[in-house]
């Protein structure tokens, strides 16, 4: 499902943002399973790096890298063991996540739900079927996905962070609780939020750039930018560059696999 947001009423005027000084930064939506597209950004980030002035440089990596897509699991393995040469990577939990931590940990009562919302796909990359997933006891189930995760990517689901801030912006997943300082920011809103973050129209005293929530286009904002623009939908993948005054933005499609064998 796509969420769209309109804003109504008179919006503050967009403050002059920057990132950290002599470094860049590049931030990367939800993956959500598609490690095709995530390879492609890869490189083609890479590819972006070599073609500059060195810098201290971030890629940061906005959560839900899993759940919804065909190869959650290709997609935690490819990033668990990601460590570019001239770059350091920054890697942020999301819901689902968080969800499929919480099975991981023999939480009771979400199983089904989160097979309704991407987890079936997730597991079929661990080699669970589904079917058999739903008709099992719900302990039982929660076993098997146990068993089948591997260690090391329990491991890196476990050390994901929650937010990372490069100069003016903070980067982080679904967005924040308007009016909170972010050291008392909940994580459930971090990893969550929609409104009423998506509809504030004051400035937050940094620019927020987000996933979670789908969008056809980048949507920048005043005080927030989202770059959620539902990859396992639409077979396109967003990243956004940050370094100082500027931004623009490196965009992964469906269509580029053949094109860059063609």
């Amino acid at each position: 499902m796509f969420f769209f947001r309109k804003i109504l009423g008179k919006q503050e005027p967009a403050a002059a943002v920057s990132g950290k000084a002599g470094a860049r930064a590049y931030a990367i939506g939800d993956v959500h399973g598609r490690l095709d597209l995530l390879d492609i950004l890869l490189r083609r980030i890479e590819a972006d790096m070599a073609s500059l002035d060195a810098r201290k440089t971030f890629i940061v990596f906005l959560g839900d890298f899993i759940d919804r897509g065909p190869d959650s699991a290709g997609v935690i393995e490819r990033l668990r063991v990601y460590r570019p040469a001239s770059a350091r990577p920054v890697f942020l939990a999301g819901n689902h996540e968080e969800v499929l931590l919480r099975i991981l940990q023999g939480e009771t009562g979400i199983l089904p739900s989160w097979l309704k919302f991407g987890g079936a796909e997730c597991a079929q990359s661990y080699g669970i079927d589904p079917k058999e997933l739903r008709r099992m006891d719900e302990k039982a189930g929660i076993r098997l996905v146990q068993d089948r995760v591997p260690p090391a990517h329990r491991e890196f689901l476990e050390g994901l962070a929650d937010t990372f801030s490069f100069g003016d912006y903070l980067f982080v997943h679904a967005g924040i609780r308007p009016g909170i300082d972010l050291e008392e920011q909940n994580l459930s809103d971090l990893r969550w939020i929609r409104e009423p973050f998506l509809s504030e129209q004051k400035a937050h005293g940094f620019m927020v750039v987000h996933g979670h929530t789908i969008v056809d286009e980048v949507d920048e904002r005043p005080n927030r930018i989202g770059i959620d623009t539902g990859a396992y939908q639409t077979g396109r993948l967003t990243a956004l560059v940050v370094e100082d005054d500027r931004r623009r933005y490196i965009v992964a499609e469906a269509a580029d696999n053949d094109a860059e064998r063609g």
